[in-house]
């Protein structure tokens, strides 16, 4: 009988050792299966490029401001489209008279569709020019973090080289992904200051929340905010909403805290990702005007 038992537990040692060697096996194909699906479709689950419908326009009005689109190229050669707005109809004021408020949009659509925003923004009495990211609207090439990011070098190379404008005349705003462009570029230049909104501390931190079955360490594109935001010394504005349902509160409230001084946090009540503008008003559009006059001329 006892040798009967024995063999039995042995039989069951063994089964459960393979048992648990399947399983083993199917967790690490699984792991496997998500990391290398991550690094496939990684960039398709980041960016959201649209083409743009509507031509390149040489000039034009919206909202009683006066429009014109620019192509400028990148170090890599890549041929972006921007689209500069001035308050009031006349397209011909010197710009070095008012700030220039350089926009990076976030992760989806292309720039047509930041066209109320860049109205609303030139109202408050500053020029506006918002770009399209590689593989956005009109602009070549496709999106990934380091392209953005000369992206955003070269917009600022447009407007500082190019066009002559002062670096303590440029505030650079970046909403949402826009926000993680607008901090990288910030981090090596100077502008005269920084508005963030609604963005996030890092990608691995955004897909935790929004991917949780795709492992943080599989992804390449980092976009850490978090890590860079110390290093810039410029007058600092972060907006974010409360009831933000796709970058966390939290994540604005962190980006804060590890900025240094001078900085200044605004919070919106009630506003979805996408709702900042309806939902702040006049109030939010105030908030963006004060910190524009309260940066030295």
């Amino acid at each position: 009988m006892s040798a009967r038992i024995q063999l039995w537990r042995c039989g069951t040692v063994v089964n459960m050792t393979k048992t648990v060697l399947k399983s083993t096996v199917l967790v690490v194909i699984v792991l496997g299966l998500l990391w290398g699906g991550a690094m496939l479709f990684e960039k398709s689950l980041i960016f959201f490029p649209s083409p743009d419908p509507w031509p390149i326009q040489s000039g034009g009005t919206a909202g009683g401001c006066s429009f014109t689109d620019h192509l400028f190229s990148t170090e890599d050669g890549v041929n972006l489209h921007s689209r500069w707005f001035r308050p009031g109809l006349s397209a011909e004021a010197d710009p070095a008279e008012r700030k220039v408020v350089l926009f990076f949009h976030g992760n989806a659509g292309n720039l047509s569709g930041r066209t109320e925003m860049m109205v609303h923004l030139a109202a408050l009495g500053v020029e506006v020019m918002i770009i399209d990211y590689r593989g956005y609207g009109h602009s070549e090439g496709r999106p990934s973090e380091e392209g953005v990011y000369r992206d955003a070098r070269a917009a600022w190379q447009f407007l500082a080289v190019e066009h002559g404008i002062a670096a303590d005349r440029i505030v650079v705003f970046g909403k949402s992904l826009g926000g993680a462009v607008a901090i990288d570029l910030s981090s090596h230049v100077k502008p005269a200051g920084l508005i963030v909104q609604s963005s996030f501390t890092s990608v691995p931190a955004m897909a935790s929340r929004h991917y949780p079955f795709v492992p943080a360490f599989a992804l390449r594109t980092k976009m850490d905010s978090l890590s860079k935001i110390s290093s810039i010394n410029c007058p600092k504005l972060f907006i974010h909403s409360t009831h933000d349902e796709i970058v966390p509160y939290e994540m604005g409230r962190k980006l804060f805290d590890a900025a240094t001084q001078p900085k200044t946090f605004y919070e919106i009540v009630g506003a979805g990702h996408n709702e900042t503008l309806a939902v702040g008003g006049v109030q939010y559009l105030e908030k963006i005007g004060e910190f524009l006059e309260s940066l030295p001329d």
